[in-house]
């Protein structure tokens, strides 16, 4: 398994894009994806990154750092989002080299703190995330907050 920084791997970005608006996005928010992931490459701040976990050349997962994960706690960052394992390759901890990646260049960033929003229960606290409560999302949903130290 290897893992692609969009931003250092900008050829990477159109693949980046398709996958991730195929497991991420609803017809309203494609051009978010489109736009963040785009921007990345050119961005001299360390966020937002963008991530692919490649078998070897077939994309199996990803995951991105952005400053806000469309929720209620804009006084925490940066978030971890989007994070996605392909159903045949789950139950292999995969999830875990995007998640150390991100904690390392979170952390390089100058980030003492990452955060992630879910409705998953008992599964990143296998990764060192501690449950800090609830955030809100534009939409009306809410979902269960979690932090981890850097």
């Amino acid at each position: 398994m290897k893992i692609i920084s969009v931003k250092e791997n900008p050829e990477f970005k159109d693949r980046a894009i398709k996958f991730i608006q195929s497991k991420w996005a609803s017809e309203q928010s494609m051009m978010v994806y489109e736009d963040c992931i785009t921007h990345c490459i050119t961005s001299s701040n360390p966020l937002p990154q963008w991530y692919l976990l490649m078998d070897g050349d077939k994309i199996i997962g990803c995951a991105g750092i952005v400053t806000n994960d469309f929720i209620s706690r804009m006084d925490l960052y940066p978030w971890l989002c989007a994070v996605y394992i392909e159903e045949e390759y789950r139950g292999n901890a995969y999830s875990s080299i995007l998640l150390e990646n991100a904690k390392i260049d979170a952390k390089e960033g100058g980030f003492n703190h990452l955060y992630l929003s879910t409705h998953h229960i008992g599964l990143y606290e296998k990764f060192g995330f501690e449950f800090i409560g609830t955030g809100y999302h534009p939409w009306g949903d809410n979902s269960r907050i979690y932090k981890t130290t850097l």
